[in-house]
């Protein structure tokens, strides 16, 4: 029979951020809604784990909301897993969501991202899970648009959730009004890549951002300090399907993922050629 939807939520710009409340609140209007999420912010963090001997403090927040709240001082992958075990008898809530994401999680930053690491962890459990960023990287980002539209992008991907292991969605908000945007896509993941990723570390940088980090301890005699930063090519030339270009022309982008890495493709050309059948060793 029906029951309430049981949703779990997290991200990886930590349990203050403000784009995990405004998704707690849109999901809440879907069912029951768990957040664990990481004590601090922890981007790039891709699949990663903290696995090993290390102290993963653990907290229930209650009075936040809506729905139950914690952190976990672990990685934003190290908290899905948390909440899986700890929150559901049989690791087993109906839906995944991951972000608000402050920032976008486009092209091959979707490579990276622990807002679709996380997703890929529900995935990888056989629960519909979906990651949600919006282009924008100040901590007070606005997300009256992802409340305003996500709701029905979250209604037809779940009425038409295809019936086999692995998929999770990747959407993508450009940084407009709700009223600006001028619909929804169906992308693929476009192409880039990144230069000038690494400048010298200057004390005085105090960027109002999430990034910032303290520097571990002072420097050894020899090392220099640098820090990562980075300036995006575009290598797509297809404004039609490439989601960043969309989300660049207006557009908020649905890219179908896979946990499954294998590149179907190359696996049926090389079996079609024979690749390594009776292939023996020079003994």
């Amino acid at each position: 029979g029906f029951h309430t939807m049981k949703i779990l939520i997290s991200n990886d710009d930590g349990y203050q951020a403000k784009g995990l409340y405004a998704l707690a609140r849109i999901m809440s209007g879907f069912g029951d809604v768990t957040v664990i999420s990481p004590k601090r912010h922890q981007s790039a963090m891709s699949m990663s784990v903290s696995l090993g001997l290390k102290k993963l403090a653990f907290k229930e927040l209650p009075e936040m909301g809506p729905g139950r709240w914690a952190y976990l001082n672990a990685t934003p992958v190290s908290c899905v897993k948390f909440g899986l075990e700890f929150f559901y008898e049989n690791r087993d809530p109906d839906l995944f969501v991951s972000g608000i994401n402050h920032g976008t999680n486009a092209s091959m930053g979707a490579n990276y991202s622990a807002t679709l690491g996380c997703a890929e962890e529900g995935a990888l459990n056989g629960i519909r899970s979906v990651g949600v960023s919006v282009c924008d990287f100040s901590p007070d980002a606005d997300f009256s648009a992802v409340e305003a539209w996500f709701p029905g992008i979250l209604r037809t991907l779940l009425d038409h959730w295809p019936d086999r292991f692995g998929v999770y969605y990747n959407v993508n908000f450009p940084a407009l009004p709700a009223s600006e945007i001028k619909g929804v896509r169906i992308a693929r993941q476009g192409r880039g890549h990144w230069i000038r990723e690494f400048e010298p570390w200057e004390e005085e940088i105090q960027e109002e951002t999430f990034f910032l980090r303290k520097e571990d301890g002072p420097l050894e005699e020899g090392e220099r300090a640098f820090r990562m930063k980075g300036a995006f090519v575009n290598d797509d030339a297809d404004p039609e399907t490439a989601d960043h270009l969309l989300n660049d022309a207006g557009w908020i982008t649905v890219v179908p993922f896979c946990v499954d890495l294998t590149d179907r493709e190359e696996y049926g050309r090389m079996r079609r050629e024979g690749l390594f059948s009776g292939q023996t060793a020079n003994l």
